[in-house]
């Protein structure tokens, strides 16, 4: 810092622009002690001197930060505001599971435990696939509770793995209307509530299903004809 820029502190302090207060707002995930450090400004610090510029450059580089605005808010506080990323799914994937936002951004591999009940994915381009699954499954409750995991198969279409077990088999196109179809079906029959393994609807005509040993007689007695083989 050269001389000019000292005295024009000095005399900014003396009439009274220091730094009271650090107001932060948005902050959920964003660890405290990394943002105390990126911001390195104390009580009584000149606050002309404190570049809201850098600082925002620097708080947008934390993992969990997606947007921040910084400002000085004279005379006396710092206000910095952010947007955090929002976690969508686990991404499990060479041996790593990692947080995975709702724009299919990777945000990290640590902190996981209390996300524990968010679903996973797998599969090399799982992450930038998810969001339009994952929302099509939240427009869906009664399958959205019941969704474990999800598997982009062959880079093309999705496989969904329920809490039951069950795999359901998705199709390449019209996701929305085969999620549907089967949500109705469990509304009809309770398919869901079956003891099955595999849920086929990539056929837009028909249901295929495959159940588990000793089920068979008891799902074609109980579901609807015409929507299974």
């Amino acid at each position: 810092m050269h001389k000019t820029e000292k005295s024009f502190y000095s005399a900014s302090v003396d009439a009274g622009f220091t730094v009271e207060d650090i107001l932060v707002e948005g902050r959920i995930h964003t660890d405290a002690d990394v943002l105390r450090a990126l911001i390195n400004t104390e009580k009584g610090d000149p606050i002309l001197a404190f570049s809201p510029s850098e600082a925002k450059e620097m708080i947008e580089r934390v993992a969990w930060v997606k947007e921040a605005h910084i400002e000085r808010r004279l005379p006396h506080t710092i206000y910095i505001g952010l947007l955090e990323r929002k976690p969508m799914a686990l991404w499990q994937h060479k041996g790593k599971v990692r947080i995975i936002d709702t724009d299919g951004e990777t945000i990290t591999d640590r902190k996981k435990q209390e996300f524990k009940e968010l679903p996973i994915i797998v599969g090399e381009n799982a992450p930038r696939q998810a969001p339009g699954l994952l929302s099509m499954v939240a427009l869906e409750p009664e399958l959205a509770e019941r969704m474990d995991a999800a598997s982009w198969i062959g880079d093309r279409r999705w496989d969904i793995t329920l809490k039951s077990g069950a795999v359901v088999k998705l199709p390449e196109g019209d996701v929305a209307l085969a999620l549907n179809r089967l949500v109705k079906a469990q509304k009809d029959d309770g398919l869901l509530d079956k003891r099955v393994k595999m849920i086929d609807v990539r056929e837009a005509d028909r249901i295929i299903v495959q159940t588990n040993p000793g089920a068979v007689q008891e799902y074609k007695a109980n579901y609807k004809r015409g929507n299974a083989i």
